[in-house]
Formats: structure tokens, sequence, C-alpha cells
């Protein structure tokens, strides 16, 4: 193999794919990155049987061919590189990289030992890569940690007609956004369950082009088996991503989105996020954030013991439903999933809408303090019992 390519596109190509290199490879040679040379083209490869990602670039190619070589330490050569173009030339045992007066002499790993990278599965559709980055990270934040329980660390993806959604949920708190994409015409319905920390990376990293190609496989004839696969094409060169689904029957909690509520409180976002995290910093562990409401306000209040206590007031748009003067009760968050809530809620006001002391409370966006909920994303965090 024998290729000439500039260097802030070597640079950029090989962050990209060795970002996704496992850091405790199962086996040596998951730790290699796969380059290969043809027409005009080199892509770039890592994978640990579970997940694979390839960027192809630009490149002027002499010698066609395809080597293994450290992608840890390739990314790090590449990006302290000068501003030259790099020549890549390999021989049996090892890679010469040549960039204005810098050479470096890599060996390469046995290409015949690498396991061979998953297919892309067929389209299924394609959305905005700018809306679907956003609302993936709305919807992960609220997915779970514990890989002993991997179901929930999943991001649900349906799919039903023009409609796309993400649901998540780590029992204590669930997030679901809903927006348009364009399907093809082979699939009306599907859905998959996508590592989070997966689709997190995923998303972002594909907002260089201005769409996101979905592609899923439920089954070995569509091209494999749950398995799931993102594309993106833009300046940076075309990437892709595949893979597997998480194995298990994701829990049904869309009926806990449907809170008839029996009071309602409206407030501005900012400022209620900057209250949050003030009175939060004296929150004691495994504590509550307790939020008292009243007819025209709310009281934010936390304590650590006797050692500390913190309490704030803010202004509120408060509707009693009821009429049985619930609004003067109290409401016990987890401070770290209030504030989460809130920072990912893109817009000036935010609604909480409460039934009873202690179950869940459904927060949603509001563009005008008096006016209707955004439809198409919902927050649910089950609320902590206060004592006594």
């Amino acid at each position: 193999m024998k290729i000439k390519v500039e260097r802030d596109v070597l640079a950029e190509a090989v962050a990209w794919a060795a970002r996704t290199l496992p850091t405790r490879p199962s086996v040596p040679i998951l730790a290699g990155l796969l380059l290969k040379a043809a027409n005009e083209q080199v892509s770039m490869s890592s994978f640990d049987f579970e997940t694979a990602a390839k960027i192809t670039v630009p490149a002027q190619v002499e010698e066609e061919g395809v080597a293994l070589v450290s992608g840890k330490l390739l990314s790090e050569i590449a990006r302290s590189l000068p501003d030259r173009p790099v020549e890549l030339e390999t021989d049996v045992n090892s890679m010469r990289l040549t960039c204005g007066s810098a050479n470096f002499t890599l060996q390469l790993l046995p290409v015949d030992e690498y396991p061979a990278l998953p297919a892309m599965p067929e389209a299924t559709g394609s959305i905005d890569s700018q809306v679907f980055a956003s609302a993936v990270g709305q919807v992960a934040v609220a997915a779970g940690k514990d890989e002993l329980l991997p179901v929930f660390t999943g991001v649900r993806v349906e799919l039903e007609g023009d409609k796309l959604s993400l649901l998540a949920t780590d029992r204590y708190r669930m997030a679901l956004k809903e927006i348009e994409w364009k399907p093809t015409a082979k699939i009306e319905e599907g859905n998959a369950l996508v590592p989070a920390r997966v689709l997190v990376e995923t998303a972002k990293s594909l907002t260089t082009g201005d769409e996101v190609t979905v592609a899923l496989a439920q089954t070995s004839s569509a091209g494999g088996d749950g398995m799931i696969g993102f594309e993106g094409i833009g300046p940076a060169g075309r990437r892709q991503i595949t893979t597997r689904l998480l194995d298990g029957e994701f829990p049904k909690v869309r009926h806990v989105m449907d809170i008839q509520p029996t009071m309602t409180v409206r407030l501005a976002t900012a400022e209620l996020m900057a209250a949050v995290k003030r009175v939060s910093l004296v929150a004691e562990r495994n504590t509550s954030l307790r939020m008292m409401v009243a007819d025209e306000a709310i009281t934010l209040e936390a304590a650590t013991g006797d050692q500390a206590q913190a309490v704030e007031e803010l202004e509120a748009v408060v509707q009693d439903l009821t009429g049985e003067g619930y609004s003067l009760s109290a409401a016990g968050f987890n401070p770290h999933y209030l504030s989460d809530a809130l920072s990912i809620i893109d817009a000036p006001y935010v609604s909480f809408a409460f039934t009873a002391p202690g179950k869940p409370c459904l927060l949603t966006a509001l563009d005008e303090i008096d006016g209707d909920p955004r439809p198409d994303y919902r927050h649910v965090i089950m609320l902590m019992r206060i004592p006594a």
C-alpha cells in the first residue's frame, strides 16, 4: 500500500475511527486500526465484536492495499504531525509514515487474524443530523448505567411511518422524544434497543453531514441479525457505525407518560435550573431536594443535617386542578435527576405536572408560560418520599 493524504484529513479520520477502539480489548488484535486503500480513497475501521466504525476519505492511491496498525499509536502520531501532506507506505512487516521532515516506522499487525467487519444493513430511512443528535441527547440522559441490568442501558428506537421515537428509562426516570424522519418505502414499522453509550457517540459524530441514514436489520434476511447501522456523509468523509442490538424485552413504560395531573407548576427554565444548582450544593447524598408549592411561587429546600441548609423562592404559575389544596404540599426530587432534565429542556419555560405526593411527575417544554406543552418531548421523574 502506498498513499498520500492531507495531514488534517488523516488526523481527523484516524481520531474518529480510533475513538471506538476498546480500552481493554478481549484479544490484542482488536487494538488495531484497519486501513484499506483503493479507488482514490482510504478507509479506516475499528471493531470490538459489538460495534464497528468505518470512515472513508479521499487520498492519492499509488498502490492499493490493506494494513493493520496500532490505532492508538497512529492517532497520537497523526495529530502531532506538521501541516504537510502525509505519505504512508507499507512493506511486508512495517508501515513508513513521512510528513515533511518527520518520519515514523510502525510495526504491522497480522491482517489475516483480524475479524471480518459486519456489513452495513440496508437503509431504512434518513433524518436530519442535528435533529437526531439533539433528540438522542434529550433521551439518553434517562438511560441506566448499571451493566447488570443491560436492558435499561439502551435506548429503544421505534419506527412507525414517518415518525421515529426514542425512549429510555433507568426505572427512576424516563424520557420520550418523537421526531419526523424519511423512511424508505420498504419499511412501515420496526424497533430496536440500541446501547445508549454507542447511540450518543454516534449521534454526536455524524453531525458533519446534513443527514443520517438509519439501517435496521432485525433478521438475517434483512442484512444482519439484531443490528443497526448509521451513516453520515459530509466534508469529513463517509462515516459508518454498526452495532449489535441489546437482548431482552424493554419494559412497557409509555403509559407512565400519560399523566392526568391534579396540579401544574410553570416556571422559567433557566431561572429554575440556576436555583436548583445552588440549592443542591447542600443536598446530602441520597436525600431529596424539596419543592414546596404555594399559590404563586415555589420554594426549593435542601440540607445536610444540621451542618448546612439552603432555601430559595421562585415565582411560578400554579394551577390546582382539584381545588383540594394540593398546591400547598411538597414534592421531593433527586437533585441530579432534576438538573439533568432541566439541562435538556430546550425551551424558555418548563411545566411540572403532578398527580400526588410520591407519584411520577411529568416535565414538558413550553414556548410561552401560558401556552400548550410541546407534544414531542416528555420527561418523567419518580418523586422521592419526604419524611414526615
